[in-house]
């Protein structure tokens, strides 16, 4: 492959994510003029309260990440992004004091983006109900799960719940062109069958995230077997893509809500293959077998 055809670093996905709510595809209804995120994008103004917290839920790359950083981006506030996974309540509790501080004497106003919220402890989310109540600062949490279940009734009731819908299928075209143009992105470098473009929307699933990441790769693959300065995107390049990125699963990361997601829509579709697949994926890979029971029951 030229690398020297990518002057980018980093993954495309990262590449191309919005930095303001107007480059947000697919979420017309969760962002329109008057919506609580567009309130919260809104520069304060002197003394203006700080905005309501949000609970943004929705399945795997719909947008939470990059709504809560073009929130934070554009409204100019300080933004703290922490994980579920990895944050204690020692180090909630000092980014929240560090918030007051800022509130207090600086008139500083801080997002809390709170990725996964479904998997803080009861614990965990009872410490953000205090700085959540007195305005130190404005939490937005993302969750995939229905936060009517995975997020504590207190906490639930001081915030606005936003729900995003998966991408349709022109999006998610709309998506993949724009990033062969995107100097950010591919830079005009190559171009995309008709079908290769079909095929990625198929499998995204709604998911802006797994279509660019298949995107890249068949990128990288259509690069690799060119002998020419520019390439085209082939269908057998993003089979052959699909095929290596399928194998691999961590039920502790991205791939355990990615997986799990496609395994639904699967189901949901009518597709036994294609739910197969991704049942085995899961179990070959570990996953508790009562998670799947739940999201099935939920289904």
């Amino acid at each position: 492959m030229n690398d020297s055809l990518f002057s980018a670093s980093g993954p495309l996905a990262a590449r191309m994510r919005p930095r303001t709510l107007d480059g947000i595809v697919g979420q017309s209804k969760a962002l329109a003029q008057g919506s609580p995120l567009s309130m919260l994008a809104r520069k304060p103004e002197g003394q203006t309260p700080p905005s309501t917290s949000v609970v943004i839920w929705g399945p795997p790359g719909t947008g939470k990440t990059t709504i809560a950083k073009a929130v934070a981006n554009t409204s100019g506030r300080r933004f703290v992004e922490l994980s579920a996974v990895s944050t204690g309540v020692k180090e909630l509790r000092e980014v929240i004091e560090k918030a007051r501080l800022d509130q207090e004497l600086y008139s500083v106003a801080t997002i809390v983006f709170l990725d996964e919220i479904h998997r803080f402890s009861k614990a965990q989310q009872d410490a953000l109900l205090p700085a959540v109540e007195a305005g130190w600062i404005i939490l937005i949490a993302a969750t995939t799960e229905n936060p009517s279940f995975s997020v504590n009734a207190p906490l639930l009731s001081r915030s606005l719940v936003v729900k995003l819908e998966p991408l349709g299928e022109s999006d998610i075209e709309d998506l993949v062109r724009k990033a062969l143009l995107d100097p950010a992105g591919l830079m005009g470098k190559l171009t995309i069958s008709a079908d290769a473009v079909t095929r990625i929307c198929q499998i995204a699933g709604g998911d802006a995230r797994r279509a660019l990441t298949v995107l890249d790769a068949s990128a990288s693959r259509a690069m690799e077997f060119s002998s020419m300065d520019s390439a085209e995107i082939s269908l057998e390049d993003v089979l052959a893509a699909l095929e290596t990125a399928l194998v691999r699963y961590d039920r502790e990361g991205e791939q355990h809500y990615d997986t799990i997601s496609a395994f639904i829509k699967s189901v949901r579709g009518s597709d036994p293959d294609a739910a197969l697949h991704y049942l085995a994926r899961m179990l070959e890979g570990g996953e508790d077998p009562r998670f799947i029971a739940r999201r099935l029951i939920i289904l």
